[in-house]
């Protein structure tokens, strides 16, 4: 379809750059969510921990929810029975890079669609959310198998219209998966919207060496590094920790253990097979990919631009600010709602 270059969304004088506009949603917004949290298990012996947060007049019958502010205590987790009201719309949202579903751009979108009327699931990938997983593996941004058990797992509840929506790493994870599946897609899953989506892995893991982007680096590598520790104490036969001496950057991390513990011969192979550019003409249904064009992150050049624009069903919306999963508006209104939550509602509400 056309890509569409909008200026509907302008950031705050006060946030001049695309760092800022990064960097102050993910520090200084703090939203109240109250999840239900269902743990199930993967056919290799894992699990995946699920956050489920309810749409308005929606009732889990017999569940009490989670106490304390966001439902994240891994202590008194309940397990959701079947639901007793009528089920509506989901929206299963998979969030960033060593996020989890109590980022404030899962948070802020979760609370909108409730009050709206969808139910909301926000998965957190193997090792995040709170507590480590059981096998060696962790995730990593071409990993659809646990996306498609979570879909599945939905569909089992009884839910006949799905949403799927990505923010950055799980962006890129939303649209493979919506590629790789194709014409085979369960026909449960009718839209996607997907945010500052990575769709080229090497483009964006070279650009994030810069020297402009080192506080970005520095944070993903904090934890990065401690996991992989942490797995080798475990699994010393899987993992080698004293490589972690080698791994000075994102790419390097990648190239010694993302790849080898998945599968790959090391990062550009991991990152040629992962990205969602390569697959995403295979998609069926309609999708919406939101980037800005002062992402630090994702480099406006990397986006398959021209290819795109041949996709029947792919729309990408290019915003002149927004930075890095951020697009806080001029001026809050609708109690604090961000632009790219808007934006997404209005594309689940078209017909």
């Amino acid at each position: 379809m056309p890509v569409l270059y909008t200026d509907s969304h302008l950031s705050p004088a006060w946030l001049p750059n695309g760092h800022f506009q990064s960097i102050y949603p993910a520090l200084f917004r703090k939203i109240k969510l109250t999840y239900q949290r269902e743990r199930i298990p993967t056919p290799d012996h894992d699990f995946l921990n699920l956050d489920w947060a309810e749409g308005e007049g929606q009732r889990v019958g017999g569940i009490k929810p989670p106490s304390g502010v966001g439902g994240m205590e891994t202590e008194g987790l309940v397990q959701l029975q079947t639901l007793n009201s009528k089920l509506q719309t989901l929206v299963i949202l998979s969030h960033g890079l060593e996020g989890d579903s109590s980022r404030q751009y899962i948070t802020g979108m979760v609370r909108l669609l409730n009050a709206h009327g969808y139910d909301c699931l926000a998965w957190n990938y193997r090792s995040c959310g709170g507590e480590m997983n059981l096998q060696p593996r962790f995730y990593h941004s071409g990993e659809t198998t646990d996306l498609d058990w979570v879909v599945r797992h939905a569909i089992g509840k009884g839910y006949t219209e799905i949403y799927l929506m990505g923010f950055s790493l799980g962006g890129n994870i939303t649209l493979k998966y919506l590629g790789e599946r194709g014409t085979q897609l369960p026909p449960e899953i009718k839209k996607a919207v997907v945010f500052s989506v990575p769709m080229d892995l090497s483009a964006c893991s070279h650009n994030i060496n810069k020297r402009e982007n080192w506080v970005y680096a520095k944070r993903f590598l904090g934890t990065l590094k401690t996991k992989a520790a942490t797995k080798g104490a475990t699994y010393p036969q899987h993992i080698n920790v004293g490589l972690l001496n080698q791994v000075k950057t994102v790419w390097d991390f990648d190239h010694f253990y993302t790849g080898p513990l998945h599968g790959f011969e090391g990062a550009e192979d991991y990152y040629r097979r992962c990205s969602s550019k390569y697959i995403v003409q295979n998609i069926t249904i309609p999708t919406l990919i939101v980037n800005a064009k002062n992402d630090p992150l994702v480099p406006y050049e990397s986006l398959p631009i021209a290819e795109i624009e041949q996709i029947p069903h792919v729309w990408l919306e290019l915003t002149t600010q927004g930075g890095h999963c951020g697009f806080r508006p001029q001026m809050l209104a609708d109690e604090g709602v961000y632009w790219s939550e808007r934006r997404a509602l209005d594309f689940f509400q078209q017909t």
